[in-house]
């Protein structure tokens, strides 16, 4: 190569360049250099400024600023396109290269002359696990970044030996756009200008023994192509005008356990379908749901996980795109009109979250940077034998930020009102479905799983000190204590649970023919011995509507009517009893096929007036449960509740009251026979008129229509206050008593 001439005017001769040697530059080419930051681009070399660039292809290349001032041309010195050459520019700035061979030309703005986007407090910050932040700082973000518009991509992978990201933009050519290693967190950084939303990407990773790893996606990704594509998406930053204040403000100043919250669980891939079988938008989800919610007297929307998931069976329980509302239903700006719509309407918005394990899928998290990252190596304690997924390091401080900072990116984007936390059960235990020497105890020699704890713990307290008025929910099936206690208590700091053994007995015993509950009938006594031990969500989910479970309506026992009439009492039952409600959708309207992810659900039942009369039963359970504090004030205290008749197992006939104070109680009573009672006596607190609102038995919901004709009336008698009523078959009344001054 040509020593350069000295500058004119300068009166010295020239140093000699600072040119790579031939093995270094051959380390840039082939994209080994493991600091390509550190040659790469403009360097001051004593009184000049010297510039390295690789310009795959490149024969020629003349280097000018962002603003197209002239600032030289560098010579070729080998023929991949590496470049080197002296500058005209006083200073280190941000370069752009014109670039040419035979075929044409074209500009390139030179990565490597931009200096890094995450400083000394994020490095801080991230390193102490307090980073609460990080979907603003990781990832991909369009950013304007010393004078140049582009994109921002940071990566953890600290055990990597080198980094590219690569898309369309480079050709998917990995020796491009290797990243800069900032040692001290172990993330790799780098800003693409040029680089446009809606672009998909992918990092290239080398493992610390030179091994290249599958193309990975990024776990920060804000969008994700549809699969089966799997490469992440540049995103721009969210821009939605939110309208959803007051709803947000009402949440952030109640205690949610003394408020009516009834749940409509949700599968957005098939709750409906278009006539070709694909999915509704969110935006046509919203034109049509949001409506449906709102008629039906629910508070609540839950989604199945709505994350990037590569496989459509999973239902989104294995996501491999934790930050990225999948794709299937339109870009991240629907789903942000969903829950803004919802929000308008008064619907709140809950997602399922799933951290309790990930996909082994090639892109994802699984040995992300050559090793394993995010999971445990030893299969013991990083593999999960129910799913074949892997299991999080909770101990690791940078994947219990990562999980943490997630949980607050939905609340914080996308305004979600409540998380519904997977599995948790398999994360408290360390023998979870294991046998004897598949696991390994924790440090005092115990079960349980100390560090999944504290996981827990932070993401409670992070959710609940940040966004008030979002609520947690945990999925817990075992008595584990205080799940939804708060942390300063010693608790796990959910706010509710899912009653798991409500749904157990409970459905064990409607599924029985009614001539044997009288030898079951503990079945539903039992539960209220620990029905105030938590905050409990009463859950008929998913769970148990598919895979050969059957639908709801299909578990019932007996004739087309009885089934019907077993259902109604169900729900009935189910809804005056403490506990906020979830219900899976279909069974609002006795939906007789099992769920199936693949298909819409049987809307065309509502033609038939059975199914009809149990969605208007379930619009009126609604209705009375949201406007009778007596129903929902006291869900979590046991001062709401009071057996009325708990004995009485010949008949199967159970009845309490609902109560909560300076409010009129409501008396439920079930009859769970098929037999009609005309003249049977049911105890009262009060004596007085009691108003029939709720008869499961009356003609509109497709009974017999038997009932009190609208009232009955306590009185006094020598077994204390009560009054001789009509208990329809297979039915649950509610009455609620009438003050004297209301009486007409």
């Amino acid at each position: 190569m040509d020593k350069p001439t000295a500058r004119a005017g300068s009166g010295r001769k020239a140093k000699a360049p600072p040119g790579l040697p031939p093995g270094e530059i051959e380390a840039v080419v082939e994209g080994r250099h493991g600091d390509p930051f550190a040659v790469l681009g403009p360097h001051r070399t004593g009184r000049r400024v010297f510039a390295r660039a690789f310009v795959e292809g490149a024969e020629t290349l003349e280097a000018s600023t962002l603003d197209g001032e002239p600032a030289g041309t560098l010579e070729r010195v080998h023929p991949a396109g590496y470049f080197e050459g002296f500058l005209t520019i006083p200073d280190r700035q941000p370069l752009r290269y014109r670039a040419r061979n035979a075929g044409g030309e074209w500009s390139v703005t030179d990565p490597y002359s931009f200096g890094p986007v995450l400083g000394p407090m994020d490095d801080y910050y991230i390193r102490e696990g307090s980073h609460l932040r990080l979907f603003d700082k990781m990832g991909a973000h369009p950013i304007s970044h010393e004078g140049a518009e582009g994109v921002h991509f940071a990566v953890w992978a600290p055990n990597a030996k080198r980094v590219s990201v690569v898309g369309p933009f480079n050709a998917w050519d990995g020796r491009r756009h290797v990243m800069r290693h900032r040692r001290d967190t172990g993330i790799w950084e780098i800003f693409l200008p040029g680089v446009h939303c809606g672009e998909p990407y992918k990092y290239e990773i080398i493992g610390p023994d030179g091994t290249p790893q599958p193309l990975k996606a990024d776990p920060f990704a804000r969008a994700a192509e549809l699969r089966p594509a799997t490469a992440s998406v540049v995103a721009p930053w969210l821009d939605h005008d939110w309208g959803d204040a007051a709803h947000r403000d009402f949440w952030a100043k109640v205690d949610p356990r003394r408020q009516p919250i009834s749940i409509y669980e949700v599968h957005p891939g098939s709750w409906k379908r278009k006539e070709d079988g694909s999915f509704l938008s969110w935006d046509e989800l919203a034109d049509q749901l949001i409506p449906y919610v709102v008629e039906m007297g629910f508070t609540h929307i839950e989604f199945l996980p709505v994350s990037e998931h590569p496989y459509d069976p999973s239902w989104g329980y294995q996501t491999t795109g934790l930050y990225a509302p999948t794709a299937r239903f339109g870009p991240p700006e629907g789903l942000a009109r969903f829950v803004d719509g919802a929000h308008r309407a008064g619907i709140g918005v809950i997602i399922d979250w799933v951290p309790a394990h990930f996909p082994t899928d090639a892109h994802g998290l699984a040995h992300f940077d050559g090793t394993a990252l995010y999971e445990h190596a030893d299969p013991r304690q990083g593999f999960h034998p129910d799913w074949n997924t892997a299991i999080y390091n909770f101990g690791r401080l940078e994947v219990m930020n990562y999980l943490v900072n997630n949980a607050l990116y939905w609340s914080e984007v996308f305004h979600i009102d409540g998380l519904r936390v997977d599995a948790v059960a398999s994360m408290l235990y360390l023998d979870y479905s294991r046998g004897q020497g598949e696991w390994i105890p924790n440090r005092h020699g115990g079960r349980e799983n100390l560090e999944a704890v504290e996981f827990l713990r932070a993401t409670n307290a992070a959710v609940y000190g940040s966004h008030p008025g979002t609520i947690t929910i945990a999925e817990e099936s075992t008595s584990w204590p205080k799940v939804s206690a708060p942390v300063h208590e010693g608790g796990l700091g959910f706010g509710f649970k899912w009653n798991m053994g409500f749904m157990h007995d409970s459905l064990q015993y409607f599924q029985r023919d009614p001539i044997y509950r009288s030898f079951h009938h503990n079945d539903l006594t039992f539960g209220m011995l620990y029905a105030y031990s938590e905050n409990y969500v009463l859950p008929i989910s998913h769970d148990e509507v598919v895979h050969g479970k059957g639908s709801l309506l299909g578990k019932m026992p007996g004739d087309t009517w009885q089934k019907f009439a077993n259902l109604r009492a169900y729900l009935a039952y189910m809804w005056a009893y403490p506990g906020k409600k979830l219900l899976f959708m279909g069974q609002e309207f006795g939906q007789g096929a099992e769920w199936a992810e693949s298909r819409g659900l049987d809307w065309w039942q509502l033609d038939l007036a059975e199914h009809a009369g149990v969605r208007t039963l379930v619009r009126d359970l609604n209705r009375l449960y949201r406007d009778r504090p007596a129903l929902h004030a006291r869900d979590c205290e046991g001062e709401g509740f009071a057996w009325l008749i708990a004995d009485d197992a010949a008949n199967s006939v159970y009845a309490w009251t609902r109560m909560a104070p300076e409010e009129n109680p409501v008396a439920v009573i079930c009859n769970l026979t098929p037999a009609t009672h005309d003249h049977y006596r049911v105890p009262f607190p009060k004596e007085g008129r009691w108003r029939e609102i709720m008869n499961t038995d009356a003609a509109v919901y497709g009974g017999s229509g038997k009932g009190n004709m609208g009232a009955v009336t306590a009185a006094a008698d020598a077994a204390g206050v009560g009054a001789h009523i009509v208990l329809p078959p297979l039915s649950v009344t509610w009455l609620e008593h009438v003050p004297d001054a209301a009486e007409e």
